[in-house]
């Protein structure tokens, strides 16, 4: 048989173990690219791959590599190819378009000009033409751009190669279901079931794991089940050597599971999903292999006839990041549970929040970096047994920094500096009615730290040291500073709460830091705000932004407000302190809806003019506008620099995706209008396209009080209208 080239496309960090799959299908593994691999094999080899491939996306056919440095070179270029071969004029099709360069800058047109290329191509002067059907086309035409140049292949998958068919209700955060097979490969699954070992997930969710695990260790080709590819209706197709690989598969099957004495067990809290689970498993006929109850990882109990195997399992991570730490307890008693039933068995623990598992008590021997859709996540492999056992380290455990002076005359410049700052600022602070204010920030290199005031309470952030700096000399350092803070401005220590931050990318810098429940009120030009300086990064209150909440008081009589990415909703309460008549405030969490709500009660701003809306921003801004959704005066947008929250269907990257934000937010303006956008991504540029489409004034520097003076590049602002 021939040679062809084949791209597999797989998830990100998969890339190794897919090409060691790839050459046991036959292939010639040539080269590696960002979430994929190219090779080199038969048609056979390929719909081996499609079949057995239990790592891969997509098996793209290659057909050719063309001139992609225009829109018109590349139309020519897919003009010229041959597409009789592999479709018929009255045949349907559709195109999959990856990429962009400075021509080609959006990928609807790239499908519009590889669309036209093949129709011209095949239309026939009575008329006769192919037509575009996204929903259920002959073939898929795939062309990935990369800067001049554009691959272009035939989609043999049809619907991605994860979708095995058995999975059609969704438990909570369900694995992709190659996603599970690679973590199986990783924590040497194949090798354990061979000896006959058992496969345990204790908080199983929709049985994904397991079903996988099942597959692998009866040898069931985890294609064997589809009904539908994307070669099933191309011309080249050859009926025959496919029906011989799927005659092969279902031999194959059988012998697995006859061989195999594996047993496959999974426990859930939850009966909602253990019914899922069910589901799944019967969906994919291993109802007799697989044993999922409902049971609480605290009730987990390994049978006294299960010698050796692997106990895998991808804990919650949390709704948001900010409730990683709530789950501490989970990963304890998972450590717990494990070392007292498991004893000489492997574990396994998939995790977005890999530092929980210092809770388990156990030395890990391998960590791998891959991704849970596109959240950073860990593989931790682990052998249970005394001699691997550690000292359980509580999520979150005090690193306590005892206030003690070591170099006094250290200690007397930041003393010095400090009463220089506060002659200063507590005079320009009482002079203009400001309660909190931003004392130091980081002044001296000696003490890197951020030091707030808020009445008569003190919040201090210790930018976390680099590298370089020693880490006992950065904590003496800290335990000088809290020394010199409460002497200097006359506060009890019990009023200084200190806490260490990294700098923060998106809604990161909320993460809860503990559950103290001590809220108070501030006051802010006319308004009563609650803040709280010890559970969570932040504080409710980004003081930088202090200008910006004042000119909108200022603007916003009779007017109707928007507040986009409301956080805490201090800007709404400004807003309407001002005299808005009305008020929407959008964020996709109920912890800052509901903090924004009592802000909203405690200076008397009622419910039914001022309305909180529950949603993710990108989500709402996408959908229609529903009634009084729109047509708003007054807009506020201050997007994180990058958000992937598991409440989220994407990821919101702030540079890239700032164009189309800005977009959508103007489209819910009223005539005359005014959006205020900022954002404190340091290295951000504003796209010249949105200047030359709206009016834009760069408002920046009027948006920097006096306290932020020695860090101008906080945030940046702008304000944007409609060109008349």
């Amino acid at each position: 048989m021939s040679q062809h080239d084949f791209f597999l496309s797989c998830p990100k960090g998969l890339e190794y173990l897919l090409a060691d799959e790839m050459a046991g299908f036959g292939m010639t593994v040539t080269r590696h690219a960002p979430a994929g691999v190219w090779g080199q094999g038969t048609l056979e080899d390929g719909y081996r791959a499609c079949l057995w491939s239990r790592l891969a996306n997509r098996v793209i056919l290659h057909l050719a590599t063309v001139d992609g440095r225009s829109g018109d070179a590349l139309y020519e270029a897919l003009h010229a190819m041959p597409w009789e071969e592999h479709l018929q004029i009255s045949g349907r099709f559709r195109v999959v378009f990856i990429g962009q360069n400075e021509a080609i800058r959006n990928t609807q047109y790239g499908v519009q000009r590889v669309k036209d290329a093949i129709v011209d191509r095949l239309r026939k002067p009575s008329g006769v033409r192919p037509a575009v059907d996204t929903s259920d086309p002959d073939i898929t035409v795939s062309v990935r751009l990369h800067r001049g140049e554009a691959q272009v292949g035939l989609d043999l998958s049809g619907d991605s190669l994860h979708k095995r068919g058995y999975r059609t209700e969704k438990g909570i955060a369900p694995l992709r279901e190659n996603l599970a097979a690679a973590l199986l490969l990783r924590a040497g699954w194949p090798e354990l079931a061979k000896s006959g070992g058992d496969l345990v997930d204790p908080m199983c969710g929709s049985g994904t794991l397991l079903i996988e695990g099942a597959m692998m260790a009866c040898d069931i080709a985890p294609g064997l089940a589809r009904t539908e590819y994307g070669f099933s209706r191309w011309p080249g197709h050859d009926a025959r050597l496919w029906e011989k690989l799927q005659t092969e598969a279902q031999e194959r099957a059988q012998i697995g599971r006859r061989t195999n004495r594996s047993r496959f067990r999974g426990y859930d809290e939850n009966a909602r999903v253990i019914a899922t689970a069910w589901h799944n498993i019967q969906r994919a006929g291993l109802e007799d292999r697989i044993h999922v109850e409902k049971r609480t990882l605290a009730d987990f109990q390994n049978p006294s006839t299960a010698d050796t195997g692997l106990i895998l399992t991808n804990p919650p991570y949390g709704e948001r990041l900010s409730e990683r730490k709530a789950l501490g307890p989970l990963y304890e008693t998972l450590g717990e549970v494990v070392r007292s039933q498991a004893q000489g068995w492997e574990l396994g623990v998939f995790t977005g929040a890999p530092e929980l598992c210092h809770a388990l008590g156990l030395r890990s021997h391998r960590q791998y970096k891959l991704f849970n859709g596109q959240l950073p996540a860990q593989l931790l492999l682990f052998t249970v047994s005394p001699e691997n056992e550690a000292r359980v380290r509580h999520p979150g455990e005090p690193d306590r920094v005892v206030p003690r002076i070591a170099n006094p005359e250290r200690a007397e410049m930041l003393s010095n500096r400090l009463r220089k700052n506060l002659k200063q600022l507590g005079q320009w602070a009482r002079k203009n009615n400001i309660e909190c204010y931003r004392l130091y920030d980081a002044d001296m290199p000696e003490y890197a730290l951020a030091i707030d005031c808020y009445g008569e309470q003190v919040h201090v952030q210790e930018y976390a040291p680099p590298k370089s700096v020693d880490a006992r000399a950065a904590r003496e350092r800290l335990g000088e500073a809290l020394a010199v803070i409460p002497e200097v401005l006359g506060i009890d220590a019990d009023h200084l709460v200190c806490k260490q931050r990294q700098r923060q990318a998106g809604k990161a810098q909320y993460e809860k830091q503990s559950a103290s429940g001590q809220y108070f009120t501030v006051h802010e030009g006319g308004c009563a705000l609650r803040v709280n300086l010890r559970d969570y990064l932040d504080t409710g209150l980004f003081l930088d932004h202090r200008p910006i909440r004042q000119w909108i008081q200022s603007k916003a009589k009779d007017k109707r407000f928007l507040n986009l990415f409301c956080y805490t909703g201090a800007a709404t309460v400004h807003a309407g302190v001002g005299g808005a008549r009305e008020t929407v405030s959008v964020d996709m969490s109920k912890t800052y809806l509901y903090w924004a709500r009592e802000n909203l009660r405690l200076n008397h701003l009622d419910d039914q003019h001022h309305r909180l809306v529950h949603q993710d921003c990108l989500q709402w801004l996408e959908g229609k506008p529903g009634q009084g959704e729109r047509d708003f005066d007054l807009i506020f947008m201050d997007p994180p620099t990058f958000s992937n929250s598991a409440r989220m269907e994407g990821v919101l990257d702030v540079q890239r995706d700032h164009p189309q934000l800005i977009r959508q937010a103007m489209a819910r303006l009223a005539p005359g209008g005014v959006l205020v956008f900022s954002n404190n991504f340091r290295r951000f540029r504003l796209e010249a396209s949105i200047s030359e489409e709206f009016e834009v004034r760069d408002v920046t520097r009027q948006t920097i009080d006096k306290d932020f003076a020695r860090n101008p590049r906080i945030h940046q602002c702008w304000e944007i209208r409609a060109k008349a």
